[in-house]
């Protein structure tokens, strides 16, 4: 055992650890849309399809958001993300050999289902090893990961497909995540298992309304009842967070899915050109994400009101994010990539969201509720592709950015007039 009594800060190893997670996460998310022209080519996939296999992933992903939800309440962090993570990355490594249209929609939804409990899990590991007073820089810091980690990968994942094709990509990426999942199991623990925590930072998580007692949840999750699942749907407060969480999520679907696309195919850029370019927008949005969470906490630190620390900066965000519109109405590269960036600096913005699950969940029920809200937000990847899909299938792709744009607005107004107040829903027996 460690030296319990002297001051650690194991939380924020914690943190890089759940950092490279996301990082890993998103790249097996997201190779498909680098790797998308090729496979349109060498497979003979036309608009239409492609939109079904980048959708593909969410269809699981979301229908099991609610049971991914309730596993993360019932098995240890440490296993279960070691397990799905190994998985996923397996199904990623077979895209190798895929040689049909099926195929692809069939790896694609298998990686939905492993990756489902992921989101649940990151939430549920910092309400244990953060204050409710750091929790929103920490949700900004881990979140960050799935855009820092693109921005500089999808310049890197271009070269490799460039030397290695389309296939090698997957084989790489998928090789990448069953090397981390061993690593995360070796180091992986919840606070009161750790080795080498000390009592002073338990102490410091705890009184800051940190989750660090698992046995107490570990009680708690024995009263789950099937009567849960209705509990997460009928408040309006929480409905206003899903509606939400939706709107943010196609911003990023799009950004994960059709992106490298539009500018290859309907922008006409180099392809190793728009790897580097397609950079840009994601440094935006790591910066926005960073931004918002680190201000949110200092306004929480200053007395500032919940309504003014966590939900102006998501407001903004929403606002922000309707200025991808503005790339329809410009040729130049530079306006171009300069009005996503802009957007998708909103969408990191408001990408803090996770922070109301923390605050706003019954607590015997967070990550279900962590599970509803993920639902919500994972149908937008179906949703999304599809529709872009057909949207472009004449060759414009402007009706499609309107569509982004469009369903930002929508967020707007969700966070605006129907989240309301926030604080804690207490659930009468």
């Amino acid at each position: 055992m460690g030296n319990r009594s002297q001051a650690t800060r194991k939380r924020y190893n914690i943190l890089t650890m759940i950092f490279v997670t996301v990082v890993i996460n998103y790249l097996d998310r997201t190779n498909i849309s680098i790797a998308a022209s090729a496979i349109q080519k060498d497979l003979g996939i036309n608009s239409i399809q492609m939109g079904y296999v980048f959708s593909a992933f969410a269809w699981t992903y979301a229908c099991l958001q609610i049971p991914g939800g309730i596993v993360a309440d019932k098995i240890k962090s440490r296993v279960l993300y070691t397990f799905i993570m190994a998985f996923w990355s397996i199904a990623t490594l077979i895209q190798g050999f895929a040689n049909s249209f099926i195929t692809l929609i069939g790896l694609r939804a298998s990686i939905g289902v492993f990756e489902a409990p992921s989101y649940p899990i990151n939430n549920l590991i910092v309400t244990r090893w953060f204050p409710e007073k750091e929790r929103a820089s920490a949700i900004g810091i881990y979140t960050s990961g799935q855009f820092l980690g693109m921005a500089f990968l999808l310049p890197v994942l271009a070269i490799i497909q460039n030397y290695l094709g389309w296939r090698g990509l997957f084989f790489v990426s998928g090789a990448i995540g069953i090397l981390w999942a061993g690593i995360w199991y070796y180091f992986y623990r919840d606070p009161q298992e750790h080795k080498y925590v000390s009592d002073t930072e338990l102490e410091h998580i705890k009184s800051g309304g940190g989750l660090v007692d698992i046995k107490e949840k570990a009680e708690k999750k024995m009263d789950f009842k099937w009567s849960d699942i209705k509990q997460v749907f009928l408040y309006r407060k929480l409905w206003g967070l899903y509606i939400g969480q939706f709107c943010l999520g196609a911003t990023i679907v799009f950004f994960l899915t059709w992106f490298p696309t539009y500018l290859v195919k309907y922008r006409g850029l180099d392809f190793l050109q728009s790897g580097f370019l397609a950079s840009i927008p994601y440094l935006a949005a790591f910066a926005g994400v960073l931004l918002s969470g680190f201000t949110s906490d200092y306004l929480t630190r200053k007395g500032y009101s919940v309504e003014m620390s966590r939900k102006a900066p998501i407001i903004i965000g929403m606002l922000l994010s309707t200025c991808i519109i503005g790339a329809n109405y410009t040729n130049s590269t530079f306006f171009i990539i300069f009005f996503l960036a802009l957007a998708f600096f909103g969408n990191g913005l408001a990408s803090i969201a996770w922070v109301f699950i923390s605050l706003m969940a019954p607590k015997k029920l967070i990550g279900l509720t962590g599970g509803a809200f993920n639902f919500i937000g994972g149908l937008a990847g179906i949703v999304v592709p599809i529709v872009i899909g057909y949207l472009v299938e004449d060759g414009d792709f402007g009706p499609a950015l309107f569509f982004i744009g469009g369903i930002a607005l929508l967020g707007f107004i969700s966070y605006t007039f129907i989240v309301g107040k926030v604080e804690r829903i207490i659930i009468k027996e």
